[in-house]
C-alpha cells in the first residue's frame, strides 16, 4: 500500500481550532432496554478485572428470545459498552431478533459513567514503538494497553460469554467509535482473524500523527486465509483532529485509508459517510447501521 498521501493529509491537518467532542465526565450510563420486560433480548451482566487489576470491566450479553443456530449465536461485540447500551432501543432489539439474532455483548465498565475516559484511554489506544513514556496526547492519561485489552476479551471474556450462550466463532462483529474505533483498526490490522467483521466509526486517525495508519504496513501477509469485512464511517461535520483548526477536506484521511485497504487482497472495504453528524451523535448512528445491516 502507498501510505505517503494520508500521512500528508494527517501531517497538515495536526496543526489545526475546532474542538472534538470529548465525553462529559459527569454523565450518566441510560440504559432503559435493562428495564424492559416485553424485550425482544434478556440481558445477563459478568464483570472481571484486567490482569493487573487496574480496569474493573462490566459485561452485559442480550441473548435474543429464540434458540440458537447449530453453529451458533453471531456475535455483536460493542466497545465503549456503557454508552453503547443506552442508545439501544427495544424497536432495535426487536429487528435483531428478527434478522440475524446475533448474541450482543456491551463491553464496557463497572461505573455508573456512560463513558470511563481514563480506562478507554488505556484500552483502546496502542502503544507507539521507541516512545519513552505512553501517555494519550489528548487525555494525559497512560495508553498503549489495547493488546492486552484484546488479550482479556479472546482468553477471558469470550469464554465467559460463550458459557451464556453457544457462539459462532466465524460470525464475530467489533465495533468501536472514536478511541474505540482507533481500537477496532487496531484489531483488523494487527490480530486480523479474531473478528470477521470491523465497523470502526469515527476513529482517532489524528492520534500520535497517523500510528494507527502505519499499523496497516503489511496487512496482507497477516490477513492469511482470514477474510474480513471493514465497515469505516464517518460523519461530515467531524473535525479530522481535536486540536487547532481543521481546515480543507476533513474526510481526506479516512477516504485516503479506505482507497489504500481497498487494494489488499482478501479484505472487503467500505466507507460510510453520514451527512451533517459531528462526532458525539456518530457513536448512536453508526451502531444504528451496524444493527440494521444485522438486522436483514
Amino acid at each position: 500500500m502507498n501510505l505517503t498521501p494520508l500521512f500528508l493529509s494527517l501531517a497538515l491537518m495536526a496543526s489545526g481550532s475546532v474542538a472534538l467532542a470529548q465525553p462529559e465526565p459527569e454523565q450518566k450510563m441510560d440504559a432503559a432496554v435493562l428495564q424492559q420486560k416485553d424485550s425482544a433480548y434478556r440481558f445477563t451482566t459478568l464483570t472481571l478485572d484486567s490482569a493487573d487489576g487496574k480496569r474493573h470491566y462490566q459485561l452485559w450479553v442480550g441473548k435474543p428470545d429464540r434458540p440458537a443456530p447449530a453453529a451458533g449465536y453471531p456475535v455483536l461485540w460493542m466497545l465503549d459498552g456503557n454508552a453503547a447500551l443506552g442508545t439501544l432501543q427495544a424497536s432495535q432489539l426487536r429487528e435483531l431478533a428478527a434478522g440475524q439474532a446475533p448474541l450482543l455483548v456491551a463491553v464496557g465498565y463497572q461505573t455508573e459513567q456512560r463513558i470511563e475516559r481514563n480506562a478507554r484511554t488505556y484500552d483502546y489506544t496502542p502503544a507507539v514503538p521507541g516512545l519513552a513514556e505512553q501517555v494519550d496526547p489528548l487525555t494525559g492519561q497512560p495508553s498503549g494497553g489495547v493488546d492486552g485489552f484484546f488479550d482479556l476479551l479472546n482468553q477471558r471474556m469470550r469464554p465467559m460469554v460463550a458459557a451464556v450462550a453457544p457462539i459462532d466463532g466465524r460470525r464475530q462483529t467489533l465495533w468501536g467509535h472514536s478511541y474505540g474505533g482507533l481500537a477496532v483498526l487496531h484489531a483488523l490490522f494487527r490480530r486480523p482473524g479474531e473478528f470477521s467483521d470491523y465497523a470502526a466509526a469515527s476513529p482517532s486517525l489524528w492520534w500520535r500523527d497517523g500510528a494507527i495508519v502505519r499499523e496497516a504496513e503489511g496487512l496482507s501477509a497477516r490477513l492469511g486465509d482470514s477474510h474480513p469485512r471493514l465497515l469505516l464511517m464517518r460523519g461530515s461535520a467531524e473535525p479530522s483532529q481535536p486540536r487547532g483548526p481543521s481546515t480543507g477536506d476533513v474526510e481526506a484521511p479516512a477516504r485516503a485509508l479506505v482507497a489504500d485497504l481497498e487494494q489488499v487482497p482478501g479484505l472487503q472495504v467500505s466507507y460510510q459517510r453520514f451527512e451533517g453528524l459531528n462526532h458525539g451523535p456518530m457513536l448512536p448512528a453508526s451502531l444504528g447501521v451496524v444493527i440494521e445491516r444485522m438486522s436483514r
